[in-house]
């Protein structure tokens, strides 16, 4: 799978923020809008919003259409519409701009799985549907600022609007986003190549209702777009009146001064920003600004350092999911402040943070509620760092140890009898699971692997992982019975107890 590939298992641990409609990414979604309050009559939970009917004839006009496109007949009482996981060429867009000109009770609508959607499929959904609370544009590549113009020129009662991918979307398109919907809990914009920091001033100035925005994958995006930190509003405040000479701005942006809000984001609660450009006083204002952030993604923020660190630790109890992989100049000691301020952490991942010891692993081990933490990389963990892990986090779910080189067999065989609740544990590339017989529990190596990747790929889910552990069991009982009997141990692949 390789490095990326490894970081990617430990990135779907999210269980609020993976892409997509999850089913509490939904639950969630719905419970932060004011939908509840408009249609108190209908069940908003995952298993009520996607309910079909009893039967087609059923007396209830609410209901959804997964993966295929509506009927005429079902025009007119189609309310949810998901088209997510389709074969390619499954319908033209000329099939779909029927539909949404002619689906006007459309209330959530996923196109996230017909890459073929173009903009006047956009504008006839738009002029059709009037009472769209939910709209994903993910890779419908076809999509520009013409689409997306249209939903704001409508005015719909969006209250969440996915438009990752759209490689040709620009500022002034997310600027009217931000300024026209104003119920919009959750916006998604990632991998939006053309998005600068002109369009996201407007979000954080706008949309003071959202709940979880992401901008992962923004490769212009810089401490510009984000508020500025306290000791940059103090100086704003020493200068008022005064024009101090500035200095001379090396492209446009830095002409940008600095965002000073003057309110605070109290209801943001998912923020993600992978691999954008920011520094630590981006951080700094953000988490100034949004004190109330459970989930925050930094992973591919290589400039951050320990002082970001600092600054997140004033999330204290609100902060539950923290991704910082590839952040690889932090240290021990940062780590260590934030698993004594954020107590409540749940999923950690400092996956490729080389500087990392054990010193953090203990830190991160004494965390009551950590179910989720990924390690990949990190070299320096040794076989002391898995027993404080074995001793004190023995309710962890999921756990990434993958190229991890200096642990032994033996300290994660403790681990493994431990964490009874264990359901999912990579060690790819860790030298001692290349011992006789382990391979045999791992998944199955994806196919496109080469001999190489092959021969390292070590990955163990929910059963896999009791056989493995029972398989560790007898080979220990193999190994006392041969120094009790002054016989040499030899390993075997099979689960006989034969000292021979």
């Amino acid at each position: 799978m390789g490095e990326y590939g490894e970081l990617t298992v430990a990135y779907h641990w999210l269980p609020r923020i993976a892409p997509g409609p999850s089913a509490s990414h939904w639950f969630d979604r719905l419970i932060a809008s004011s939908v509840i309050q408009h249609h108190i009559l209908y069940d908003f939970s995952m298993e009520g919003l996607f309910r079909e009917p009893a039967s087609f004839h059923d007396n209830s006009d609410m209901f959804r259409i997964t993966d295929r496109l509506p009927t005429e007949e079902e025009h007119r009482r189609v309310r949810h519409l998901v088209l997510q996981n389709l074969p390619p060429g499954s319908f033209t867009d000329d099939q779909l701009a029927e539909v949404a000109a002619n689906c006007p009770q459309l209330e959530t609508v996923v196109l996230s799985g017909a890459p073929e959607t173009s903009n006047r499929t956009v504008v006839l959904l738009a002029q059709s549907a009037t009472n769209l609370l939910g709209l994903d544009l993910s890779n419908c590549v076809e999509v520009t600022d013409v689409g997306v113009q249209e939903l704001t020129n409508k005015s719909l009662p969006l209250h969440w609007l996915f438009l990752n991918g759209l490689k040709g979307l620009t500022d002034p398109s997310v600027s009217a986003v931000a300024k026209t919907f104003s119920r919009l809990v959750e916006l998604e914009l990632c991998d939006l190549p053309l998005l600068t920091p002109i369009s996201v001033r407007d979000i954080w100035s706008y949309s003071r209702k959202l709940r979880t925005l992401r901008l992962a994958n923004c490769p212009l995006l810089s401490d510009k777009a984000f508020p500025a930190p306290p000791s940059a509003v103090a100086l704003e405040d020493m200068y008022a009146g005064e024009k101090p000479l500035p200095h001379r701005p090396t492209t446009w942006l830095e002409t940008l001064p600095p965002l000073i809000l003057r309110h605070t984001t109290e209801n943001l609660r998912v923020l993600d920003l992978s691999s954008c450009k920011i520094t630590d006083d981006a951080v700094d204002g953000i988490v100034t600004h949004a004190p109330r952030i459970q989930t925050l993604i930094l992973s591919g923020c290589v400039m951050l350092t320990d002082k970001a660190l600092e600054s997140i630790c004033k999330l204290r109890d609100h902060l539950d999911v923290l991704m910082l992989a590839h952040v690889s100049n932090i240290t021990d000691g940062a780590v260590v402040q934030v698993a004594r301020s954020c107590t409540e952490l749940r999923c950690v991942d400092v996956a490729f943070c080389r500087n990392l010891t054990d010193m953090s692993v203990f830190e991160l081990a004494s965390l009551s509620r950590i179910r989720r933490l990924s390690l990949v990389r990190v070299h320096k963990i040794t076989d002391l760092g898995i027993y404080a892990l074995a001793e004190q986090a023995t309710h962890m779910e999921r756990l990434h140890l993958s190229y991890c080189d200096q642990l032994s067999l033996e300290s994660v065989h403790l681990l493994i009898r431990t964490m009874r609740n264990l359901q999912h544990l990579t060690a790819t590339g860790v030298p001692a699971f290349r011992r006789a017989g382990v391979q045999r529990f791992s998944e199955p190596p994806p196919s496109t692997y080469d001999d190489d990747q092959e021969a390292a790929f070590r990955v163990f889910s929910g059963d896999r992982i009791g056989a493995l552990r029972r398989f560790l069991d007898k080979e220990e009982k193999r190994q006392r019975d041969a120094e009790r009997q002054n016989i040499p141990f030899v390993p075997r692949e099979d689960d006989k107890l034969d000292l021979y």
